[in-house]
Parts: structure tokens; C-alpha cells; sequence
């Protein structure tokens, strides 16, 4: 009888025990669900290195920071403003995160930051602000446009408001009408009057000046109308129509090209020699800036498909004249341009402006690297020839116009 007794008394113990195990187990858990403990914030600093002793209150768009706190490894979201940034789960741990200010300009300003916890009960407000960078003005999709007519303006944070609105000025201050915009393009109307010279595009958040000159007249070396190649063996030949003429007359580079790396030679309808001694024009440089800071422009239009060779350029030296063998010698330095490369196929729609490297005048006619390098001495005469390039293509009859062929400043 006592030993039934003590055995149910032992069973009753066990039970109770278990109860309350298993209560503790499943508080333990609820607790861990309901109490992810809060994010905090020391301060925020700047990602580079180098300044990582700077610490920030308000960043550019685009910028990375490093928010620096306790408890922020359950961080799965972090909001400036309205805008959600894009985290990567490698870059957060229990005290860092590493993020990008979201480069999307926000709708609605609270200049807050705001931290979301995975189970997304806990968020945390932090002070914070977004700089909105002024207007990016990174190029013109032809720096020659005519009076009257849409000149298109590429870059970043074309901005309009009510209190200070887009404003695009040309040389001489005068303002262009804003036919329309987003983001990163404008289109407007070119003012009657303007000549060369940088633009100014000016927003809410300030006011940026071109590095490109709209209708750049700075150093010219052909413009086909008083600057042209006459005197060399072939001079190019000449259109003004079929299509128009972004300003006066341009060279035309036309016929059939076969598709082979080395086969086509039309000389004829795809090249001009410019020797300034031959030309009449005195022995003075084009360019005396670094050649490594500089590219040569052009305007161009591709009316039918260019799906073959390369548009070989090639600098010569003054003393060169009465020979246009240095065009199969891939000892000479140049500049090989395949628009087509990329896609098997080229066309334009209308007038482009073209702006290629003179630090990458470093092929031979196949398209190898060229033992030498371009030298100041060599920003003198000028030939441009459709042939070769080292990459193969198709059989094609492109029609090719170019026009102000230039040595500016990049």
C-alpha cells in the first residue's frame, strides 16, 4: 500500500515537472518572438575609409553610410524618407549596416531614416537627411542643333518645382523652352541667336555649367566647308543633302563592305587624307593640351546599317604628305570605333555627337595592341578610313556622314 502510494505521488511530481518544463519552453519562445530586442543607433559615418572619422547627419543620393548601433542584426528594412534602400544581408550585423542612400529623389520628405525589424513589429526613427546633388549635365545627343529645333540633354537629377523651376541656359544666358524632361534626359527648344559655349541647367537644388560646348568651334580640324582635306589623295566625298546637313557640308562614306576582318579595301568610298603641308594650312599643333585628357569629336549619321569593319582615325605628323601607306602599318598608333560591335548592327537617328578617347589611339589596323604610343607631334594631319579592325561582321552598305571633326577637352 505505500509503495502505490509513493509511486503515484512520484508520478503526480513527474507531471507537474513536465507541465512546467514544457510552459517554460514555450514562454521562452514567445517571449523571443514578441521581445527581438530594438535597434539603436550610435551615429552614422561615411563608408570610405578615408573618412571614417566623419560623422553624418544628411547624405548625398547614392552615397554609402555606415549606421553604427546595437541590435542591428534583425534589421531587414532601412527607409530614408519614403524610399526604401536596397540591403544586403552581408553588410548588416549586430552593430553595423553598410547602405546606399536610395537614388530615387523621395515624394514625400520627413528627413528620417527609419529601421524595420524582421518581424516587422519594431521600427526605429532616426534623424536623418538626403541631399538631392544638383543637375548632372553629362553630354548633348548632338552638340550641333539648329536654332529652333530639340537639342537633347542627358544626365541625372533634372529636377522641376513650382518655387524654382528647370531652367536650361545657353551661351550668352539664354534660356531654352523646356519641351519636356524626366530624370535624366531634357528635350528643349535651341533659342534664336545662341552661338558656341557651355549650357547651364539649373534646379531647386543648384546650378551646373557643361564641360561640353553646345556647337563646340574649338579646335576644328575638319568641317568640311573651309576646313576641308584637299590636297590629300583622296579628299573624301562631299553631301550636303540626303539627309541634311547638320551645319554646311560633311563627308559621305558609302558602298559595300564585306564582312571579313581583312578583306574589304574601298578606299575610295570610305576615306579622306588630310596632310596639312599638302593642304596649304602652317605647321602648328591641333591640340596642346594632354593628349590623355582629350577626345576627338565628331558629329555623325548612320543612314543605312553599319555592320562591318572599323572607322580607323590616324593622327600623322605634319612632315607626313604624298603617302597613305602608314594606313597598313600597324606599327602607327589609332583609334579603332565599331559602334556595331556590340549589337551585330549600327544605326543613328539623325545627328549624333561621337566623343572617343585619344587614350585609347592604342590599336594597330587588326585591332592588336600597337607597340607605339600617339605623341603630341603626331595632332596634325588626320585620316579616317572604314577597314579591318580585327572583328568580323557582316557583308553591309552603310551610309555614314561626318562632320566637325574636333580635338577638345573631355
Amino acid at each position: 500500500m505505500m509503495k502505490k502510494i509513493i509511486n503515484n505521488t512520484l508520478s503526480a511530481l513527474l507531471l507537474l515537472l513536465l507541465t512546467g518544463a514544457a510552459g517554460m519552453v514555450f514562454q521562452a519562445c514567445e517571449g523571443n518572438e514578441e521581445d527581438m530586442p530594438m535597434p539603436e543607433i550610435f551615429y552614422i559615418r561615411k563608408a570610405d575609409p578615408a573618412k571614417s572619422d566623419s560623422l553624418v547627419t544628411h547624405a548625398f543620393m547614392g552615397d554609402n553610410i555606415v549606421i553604427i548601433g546595437r541590435n542591428l542584426g534583425n534589421v531587414d528594412e532601412v527607409w530614408f524618407n519614403d524610399q526604401k534602400a536596397g540591403l544586403n544581408p552581408n553588410l548588416v550585423t549586430p552593430t553595423t549596416i553598410i547602405v546606399s542612400v536610395p537614388q530615387v529623389i523621395p515624394s514625400t520628405v520627413t528627413n528620417y531614416m527609419y529601421l524595420i525589424n524582421m518581424d516587422k513589429k519594431d521600427t526605429l526613427k532616426y534623424s536623418f537627411g538626403v541631399d538631392v546633388p544638383a543637375p548632372q549635365v553629362d553630354r548633348m545627343v548632338c552638340e550641333y542643333v539648329a536654332d529652333g529645333e530639340t537639342a537633347v540633354i542627358r544626365g541625372n537629377y533634372f529636377v522641376d518645382d513650382p518655387a524654382s523651376p528647370l531652367t536650361v541656359l545657353f551661351p550668352g544666358n539664354v534660356p531654352g523652352t523646356i519641351v519636356s524632361f524626366t530624370i535624366n534626359e531634357i528635350q528643349v527648344t535651341v533659342p534664336s541667336g545662341v552661338g558656341p559655349g557651355q549650357i547651364q541647367v539649373k534646379s531647386l537644388y543648384g546650378t551646373t555649367r557643361s564641360r561640353f560646348f553646345f556647337r563646340d568651334d574649338r579646335n576644328i580640324i575638319l568641317n568640311f566647308d573651309d576646313l576641308t582635306a584637299a590636297g590629300g589623295w583622296r579628299s573624301g566625298v562631299m553631301g550636303n543633302s540626303n539627309p541634311a546637313g547638320v551645319s554646311g557640308n560633311y563627308v559621305r562614306f558609302s558602298g559595300a563592305l564585306a564582312g571579313g576582318t581583312g578583306v574589304t579595301w574601298n578606299e575610295d568610298g570610305f576615306s579622306f587624307n588630310l596632310w596639312p603641308q599638302a593642304n596649304g594650312r602652317p605647321d602648328e599643333p591641333v591640340y596642346t593640351g594632354e593628349l590623355k585628357d582629350a577626345v576627338i569629336k565628331f558629329e555623325i549619321n548612320v543612314v543605312e546599317a553599319w555592320e562591318s569593319c572599323a572607322l580607323q582615325m590616324i593622327f600623322t605628323p605634319y612632315s607626313v604628305t604624298g603617302t597613305n601607306s602608314y594606313i597598313a602599318d600597324g606599327s602607327v598608333p589609332r583609334g579603332l570605333w565599331n559602334p556595331w560591335k556590340a549589337t551585330g548592327t549600327y544605326k543613328t537617328d539623325g545627328w549624333e555627337t561621337v566623343s572617343y578617347p585619344l587614350s585609347e589611339f592604342i590599336y594597330s589596323n587588326d585591332g592588336s595592341v600597337c607597340a607605339n604610343k600617339l605623341t603630341a607631334d603626331m595632332i596634325s594631319g588626320l585620316t579616317f578610313f572604314v577597314w579591318h579592325g580585327g572583328v568580323a561582321g557582316k557583308d553591309c552598305n552603310p551610309h555614314i556622314c561626318i562632320d566637325n571633326i574636333r580635338v577638345v577637352p573631355k
